[in-house]
């Protein structure tokens, strides 16, 4: 009975966010509390004494608070940078290195690379906004359709956006599951990884099918150099890159000097570095304070001028974005405390002893198909992250999905992985990437379903695909 209102719970959050409009963090923490108050009464029906959930405030309260004091900084942080990048012009400048190297003759796969780079610490629908003008404007210039460069860009943003920290949703789905700050730098390898043949995918998609489909966009009426302009002078690609790449060096640091390389006479573990050298690469490797140093790069090396606008009005807008996504991953893990004060997990266990088909790879598989319902029915792929992380947590050891490989979380890394696959199927006219998309490249809605909604299926199979073969090597 518990599992059925577990689903029915999951049911009622979909339907709120979708059909009722309702907000995801209103649609939560509603089906918590519905959740917590039907568990105890289906108790109070078995004779069973005590409530199941003996405080459902202290347990809503304290899986609220847990969530928000591991991620929430990394959170804001992330999304700050992401901010700074966007308004700067330093998003424009990665583009700019990507074409220098890339050169004119492969506009799809440029558009591509530059969607997979912007998008690890902006938002994908921002970085299309912000792209946008420069896939027209080489789309002018190279003659190649302006909906394979849509797609292209479109699909390179969509894989590392629901895949690879710092973007707030695999970092709240990594949270939701267990892994620690110490696991967050393997988090991002395994994503990048993932992320490159999930990319390939859709870049694929876009001149095998995409090349094929009609648009009715404009041509472009400047070209990349005039739209440059808008952004006054642009940083160099030393200042334009040092957000993103100097946290994942300095959470490298950290992951390998605390990487133990034998044991001492007393058995103790040996690290690759100890004492005062230690403690510092474990201090500036901790996530937080990784980000942390990456946002004062971009405060000190990319704002043109420290000025009101720039230190007061491009940090609030930041931190409003970053709220609304530390609360809604605030509420599932209110809903992942509740789920854990419960037997579910120890039934759930008992349904699967014997049943080798849905542990290991097969329950990465049940996972991916869970996000993936969430996301195609409620359209927000990072409120199908934060959902079936909750979920998915106390459900790991009977899944076959704890195991660790040294010290590295392996079972928890690819179940974030598949996590984020199912949270790339579909997106379609309830998401408002998809409708980011369309507009802002004038398809038509039966085009954009064959362009961008059947590409992010794609992504997602392949995605999963990928996982499930690491899953095999590595479980």
């Amino acid at each position: 009975m518990i599992l059925l209102l577990l689903l029915l719970s999951i049911i009622f959050i979909v339907y709120a966010t979708a059909r009722w409009k309702l907000h995801p963090f209103l649609s939560i923490i509603s089906s918590t509390y519905i959740f917590a108050l039907l568990t105890n009464l289906v108790g109070t029906l078995n004779g069973v004494e005590k409530p199941l959930i003996a405080d459902i405030g202290k347990e809503i309260a304290g899986g609220f608070g847990s969530i928000i004091t591991s991620i929430g900084l990394v959170i804001i942080f992330g999304t700050l940078i992401g901010k700074i990048l966007e308004n700067s012009g330093a998003a424009v400048k990665m583009a700019e290195v990507v074409l220098r190297l890339l050169g004119d003759r492969h506009p799809a796969i440029a558009m591509t690379v530059i969607g997979w780079i912007v998008s690890i610490p902006v938002f994908c629908d921002s970085g299309y906004v912000i792209l946008s003008s420069l896939k027209k404007s080489l789309a002018k210039k190279t003659g190649v359709s302006v909906v394979t460069l849509a797609v292209a860009l479109s699909t390179g943003l969509y894989a590392t956006h629901t895949l690879v920290p710092p973007t707030p949703g695999p970092i709240a789905a990594a949270t939701n599951v267990g892994i620690g700050p110490d696991g967050l730098f393997w988090v991002i390898v395994i994503g990048l990884i993932v992320s490159i043949p999930v990319a390939l995918a859709g870049h694929i998609w876009a001149r095998k099918v995409a090349d094929k489909l009609p648009a009715e966009l404009d041509e472009a009426t400047e070209t990349f150099e005039e739209y440059k302009k808008r952004f006054g002078t642009l940083p160099s690609g030393f200042a334009a890159f040092a957000p993103i790449l100097i946290p994942i060096i300095l959470m490298a640091i950290g992951s390998f000097a605390n990487f133990p390389v034998g044991a001492d006479t007393q058995g103790n573990k040996v690290l690759m570095t100890s004492g005062f050298t230690n403690t510092l690469f474990t201090f500036l490797g901790t996530p937080v304070n990784a980000l942390f140093v990456g946002l004062l790069f971009a405060i000190f090396g990319l704002l043109p001028k420290r000025s009101e606008e720039t230190l007061t009005k491009w940090m609030g807008d930041g931190l409003l974005d970053s709220a609304i996504i530390i609360m809604i991953t605030g509420a599932g893990g209110a809903l992942g405390a509740v789920i854990k004060a419960t037997p579910i997990a120890d039934y759930i266990k008992t349904l699967l002893d014997g049943n080798v088909a849905l542990v290991g790879v097969g329950g990465l598989i049940v996972i991916f198909l869970i996000a993936a319902v969430i996301k195609t029915a409620q359209g927000s792929s990072t409120a199908s992250l934060v959902i079936t992380s909750t979920i998915a947590m106390p459900l790991l050891p009977s899944l076959g999905l704890d195991a660790m490989m040294g010290t590295v979380p392996i079972g928890q890394m690819l179940t974030v992985m598949a996590i984020g696959c199912g949270a790339m199927v579909v997106s379609h006219v309830n998401d408002s990437y998809f409708w980011v998309v369309t507009q802002f490249s004038k398809m038509s809605l039966t085009t954009a379903y064959r362009a961008q909604t059947l590409a992010t299926l794609v992504q997602g199979i392949t995605g999963i695909i990928v996982v499930a073969i690491l899953g095999l090597i590595l479980l």
